[in-house]
């Protein structure tokens, strides 16, 4: 019978854009609502500035995130261009070299030089790029798969606090926006943790931790500047 292993890095990519989108959409959205909820604006400034939050936060969370990938995109599609012309050029080196990396793994000389050359023969830049270059298709960059999963969970993780200020009054959001958004946080490093097989407590302590502080900063500056005027 097949010994089935319940890997998860297959969802490294999507799962990291999607918890950092997330994550920012809670707690800037959040930050911003304290902020100027402590500088005395009323409820409509208030949801205004959310919304606005929201929008300029998802388009920037997509397109940085479309920008970054494609540079690390960029990047391995110029190794692998290098990698396919040394083949061409020299691949009794670039056989030396595959067999060298199995050799540091614990292979024999004589048996890291017969796998090197199956895996050569089958496909040999495929190969390389796995076990020279650490590109593989499971890690591969995929820059729009990044940008739709930050900006959508960003839209997602932004609307949670803007619904507890359509939903209660001006005078208890401090206190609601702060105690839900960590709540959210704190449910957010949960579902994260378990998606990606790591320790739920810790994970839930790490996001909520980091959220608290920067909501508590910016409804300190807001406070501030609300004295001030």
């Amino acid at each position: 019978m097949r010994h089935k292993e319940g890997h998860r890095t297959h969802r490294a990519g999507w799962l990291r854009a999607a918890v950092l989108g997330a994550n920012d959409g809670i707690v800037s959205t959040a930050s911003l609502i304290m902020g100027v909820a402590a500088a005395g604006a009323d409820s409509s400034t208030i949801i205004t500035a959310g919304v606005a939050g929201l929008v300029a936060g998802a388009m920037s969370m997509a397109a940085g995130e479309y920008v970054s990938v494609c540079s690390q995109a960029d990047t391995e599609r110029a190794d692998l261009g290098r990698e396919r012309k040394e083949l061409a050029a020299n691949p009794k080196q670039e056989h030396a070299e595959l067999a060298a990396i199995y050799v540091k793994r614990g292979l024999d000389e004589a048996l890291a030089a017969t796998v090197a050359t199956s895996l050569m023969a089958h496909d040999a830049l495929g190969a390389h790029a796995r076990d020279e270059l650490g590109i593989s298709d499971t890690l591969m960059a995929r820059p729009i798969q990044a940008a739709l999963a930050s900006a959508t969970t960003f839209s997602v993780g932004a609307a949670l606090p803007l619904l507890i200020v359509v939903l209660l009054p001006t005078s208890a959001l401090m206190w609601a926006v702060s105690v839900s958004s960590l709540l959210f946080l704190a449910l957010l490093g949960s579902l994260s943790a378990k998606a990606g097989g790591a320790p739920i407590i810790v994970a839930a302590s790490r996001v909520t931790f980091w959220g608290a502080l920067a909501m508590a900063l910016t409804a300190g500056v807001g406070a501030l500047f609300g004295v001030a005027a």
